[in-house]
C-alpha cells in the first residue's frame, strides 16, 4: 500500500495526533496500567504500606486538634469541632494529593515520555486516579468517626460528598495540567505548587469557621473567598459529614450560588490547564 493510501485511510492516525482528554478515552487500557503502576509503587519498600494512608491524616488531625482545640482552647463556637476539622482536612488532603501528583506526573515518568509515544494526558489522569484511591482510606476513617458521633445516611450528605470530590478533582487536574506542563521545562513550578499547598489549609474553613471571614473581611473579599473551589469543596464536605450531627450551627448564605460559581471556576481552570498542556507537550521529551 502506498504512503498516500495509508495517510488517506480514515483509521490511520499520525503518532501524537491523539491529544487532550478525549484522545485519552481511546487508551483506557494504558490508563489502567499506569494507574496500577502508580498504586503499586506508592508504598513500595515500606513496612507499613497502606497503613500510612490512615496514619497521616490521623496524625495531622491530632496535631491541629491538640494545638487549636486543646492548648489554645479555641473553636468552642463550633459544635463537634473534631468532625468539622477532620472533614476539612480530608478535603484539603485530596486536593493536595491530586495537585502534587499531577504536577510531577510527566517528570516522574520521563523514561516513558522520552522513549515511546503515549498520549501525554494519560499521566496526569493516572495521577488523579492514584490520588483518589489513596483518598478512600481517609474518607472511610472520616465516615467511621462521624458514625460514632451519630451521623446518619441522607441523600443531601451523599450528594454533597460526591460533588465536593468532583469539584476538587476538576480544579486539581486543571491546575495540575497547567503547572505540570510548565514543570517539565522549569522545575520552579513544583516549588510554586508547594507554596499553594502550604496555604491551602489556612485559605479554607478547615481550622476556623467561615463566620470569621464573613465578620472581619470586606464583602467583596468574602465573596472571593467563598467561590474558591477548595473552600466550596470543604463546605460540601462539612455538609456531608458535620452538618447532619450539628444541624443547629449557622451555615453560609448563598452556598448553592457559591458552589455553582466555584464549579465554573474549576471548569475554566481545567480548560486553561488543558490548553496549556497541549501547547507545551510537543517539547516534553526534549526538555526532560
Amino acid at each position: 500500500m502506498s504512503a498516500n493510501a495509508i495517510l488517506s485511510d480514515p483509521d490511520f492516525r499520525k503518532p501524537g495526533a491523539d491529544r487532550g482528554l478525549l484522545g485519552v478515552l481511546r487508551h483506557r487500557h494504558l490508563l489502567s496500567l499506569l494507574l496500577k503502576k502508580g498504586i503499586s509503587t506508592r508504598y513500595h519498600g515500606s513496612a507499613l504500606g497502606w497503613v500510612w494512608s490512615y496514619i497521616r491524616p490521623a496524625a495531622q488531625f491530632l496535631m491541629y486538634y491538640l494545638v487549636l482545640g486543646v492548648l489554645l482552647g479555641g473553636r468552642k463556637d463550633i459544635t463537634l469541632f473534631p468532625i468539622y476539622l477532620f472533614s476539612g482536612i480530608v478535603a484539603v488532603n485530596l486536593f493536595s494529593e491530586v495537585l502534587r501528583n499531577t504536577t510531577s506526573a510527566i517528570t516522574d515518568n520521563k523514561s516513558l515520555v522520552k522513549k515511546i509515544y503515549l498520549p501525554r494526558a494519560l499521566f496526569p489522569l493516572a495521577a488523579v486516579g492514584v490520588g483518589l484511591v489513596h483518598f478512600l482510606p481517609q474518607a472511610i476513617l472520616l465516615l467511621v468517626v462521624a458514625l460514632v458521633f451519630g451521623w446518619a445516611f441522607g441523600w443531601l450528605a451523599v450528594g454533597s460528598f460526591l460533588v465536593g470530590i468532583l469539584l476538587i478533582l476538576t480544579f486539581g487536574l486543571g491546575l495540575g495540567f497547567f503547572f505540570g506542563a510548565i514543570n517539565v521545562a522549569y522545575r520552579d513550578a513544583k516549588n510554586f505548587v508547594d507554596l499553594i499547598l502550604m496555604f491551602a489549609t489556612w485559605a479554607s474553613p478547615v481550622l476556623y469557621s467561615w463566620e470569621l471571614v464573613h465578620t472581619h473581611a470586606p464583602t467583596w473579599l468574602y465573596n472571593i473567598y467563598m467561590v474558591n473551589p477548595v473552600t466550596a469543596a470543604v463546605e460540601l464536605f462539612h455538609t456531608a459529614f458535620w452538618v447532619p450531627i450539628a444541624p443547629d450551627d449557622p451555615r453560609p448564605t448563598s452556598i448553592l450560588l457559591h458552589t455553582l460559581i466555584a464549579a465554573a471556576i474549576a471548569l475554566g481552570t481545567l480548560i486553561i490547564g488543558q490548553l496549556t498542556f497541549r501547547k507545551l507537550e510537543g517539547s516534553f521529551a526534549q526538555n526532560l
